[in-house]
């Protein structure tokens, strides 16, 4: 599969945050010492369940940090002709529910137009930029408002996805399965494939 090198990087779990620092404290310790990746992972797997949520308060708000400097990148990129925004050429179901939006993506709705009214000559990303940088000084009540809408909207995606995934038509249940698990990862929120292969890790030990 083709993947966009310009496409932002995606964004961290507070879990891949614990085990980068996992690693880098191991280097320290053991600079000439090669790393077994399976081994290694599964020490780090053993490690983050028996941490008390406090231990673990400072890897999930790095990881809310990162989410937000994605959000801001990926509201000023525009994917080459023929790809998704996930950066893969892909065929998206024209009948599949429109993806839910995150607070930040309802406040550049309202705010893309009147940045763009005050700066003309700005390119989309001085755009994204001005708006990130309005989300992060937004008061925290008005804050609380996108956010709102943001959950409201997360609801809406996931009924319609339910009874859009109800509506299948397939042979067996396999396959039907496999079929709306693919739609859903073309119409559902990107996410990093190396986010997703650590958690997996720290879910299957």
């Amino acid at each position: 599969m083709v993947r966009d090198p310009s496409k932002p990087k995606g964004r961290m779990s507070g879990y891949s945050y614990f085990v980068q620092t996992c690693r880098e404290e191991h280097k320290k310790k053991h600079p000439d010492e090669s790393i077994v990746f399976a081994e290694f992972s599964k020490k780090c797997a053993g490690r983050w369940k028996t941490m008390t949520d406090k231990e673990k308060k400072r890897f999930h708000e790095l990881s809310e940090t990162d989410k937000t400097r994605y959000e801001h990148e990926m509201a000023s990129y525009l994917p080459p002709k023929g790809m998704g925004r996930g950066g893969k050429r892909k065929k998206k179901d024209p009948n599949a529910p429109k993806r839910a939006m995150s607070g930040f993506f309802w406040f550049c709705q309202d705010g893309r137009q009147v940045v763009r009214n005050i700066n003309p000559g700005w390119g989309v990303g001085d755009v994204a930029k001005e708006l990130g940088k309005r989300w992060g000084v937004l008061a925290p009540d008005v804050k609380a408002n996108y956010n709102a809408m943001a959950q409201k909207d997360k609801k809406r995606y996931e009924i319609e996805m339910k009874s859009w995934k109800s509506k299948g038509t397939f042979g067996n249940a396999g396959a039907s399965s496999k079929k709306f698990k693919k739609a859903e990862e073309d119409n559902g929120e990107e996410e990093d494939d190396d986010e997703e292969e650590e958690d997996d890790e720290e879910e299957s030990d």
